[in-house]
């Protein structure tokens, strides 16, 4: 199946496994933290429940896990360790995915980034991968609206600050919440599975959530569009 890209005015984008290739990170750390407090996922469960959720919808879903399953209070500590085990390795492993300056330096259309990261740790992906300067000043996280993927509103601020219809959007994303939350804002959205992180299933698992089409790399997308 071709998308047409003359049906649409800008292309939206989530960035951690998609702009840039940071989930295989994340999601390493976080399991071996999550194991050493008693918390053991199976890792396409993992992949389905909690990636593209914001920091603050994860940490609720955790504290759910931890009280059935463990009992008690999920650590405060949690998020400090975490960040503390993870940046260093963003820092010195981060890289963008092949062939993404390519891609967004072929649209014709505006473009814009919309991610469950906080802001900051959104900017300094970019900033690490260079891929900043290609969509600033559209650069937008769950820190501007109230509600994570897979509520709408982060998308759907994203299309008003590009002054674009999200009817006419395309949305790029690599998760069931982020499929969900693009659907829901009336965008059309496209599973991008060319990450380091991704199991076997999640094409499927895209397709069955709203993805137009699933693609594994940006030579394909760009062939197809």
């Amino acid at each position: 199946m071709a998308i047409r890209m003359s049906d649409f005015q800008a292309v939206i984008f989530d960035s951690d496994g998609v702009l840039v290739d940071s989930e295989i990170i994340h999601i390493a750390v976080e399991r071996e933290l999550l194991s050493e407090l008693g918390l053991q996922y199976d890792h396409t469960a993992y992949l389905s429940r909690f990636v593209g959720l914001s920091n603050t919808d994860f940490y609720h879903e955790l504290s759910k896990d931890f009280a059935e399953q463990v009992g008690g209070n999920f650590p405060e500590s949690f998020g400090k360790e975490l960040q503390a085990r993870t940046w260093p390795k963003i820092e010195t492993e981060l890289k963008p995915i092949e062939g993404i300056e390519d891609f967004i330096k072929s649209l014709a259309q505006p473009v814009a980034v919309a991610s469950s990261a906080p802001i900051e740790k959104l900017q300094r992906k970019l900033e690490i991968t260079g891929l900043g300067p290609l969509f600033a000043p559209h650069i937008y996280s769950v820190d501007h609206v109230t509600r994570g993927k897979p509520a709408p509103d982060l998308f759907l601020y994203a299309a008003e600050a590009l002054e674009i219809d999200p009817h006419r959007c395309l949305v790029v994303e690599d998760s069931a919440h982020g499929i969900k939350a693009a659907r829901a804002a009336g965008m059309t959205p496209i599973g991008f599975v060319g990450g380091g992180h991704v199991d076997d299933g999640l094409p499927s698992r895209l397709k069955d959530c709203g993805a137009e089409i699933v693609v594994t790399d940006y030579a394909k997308l760009l062939a197809l569009i």
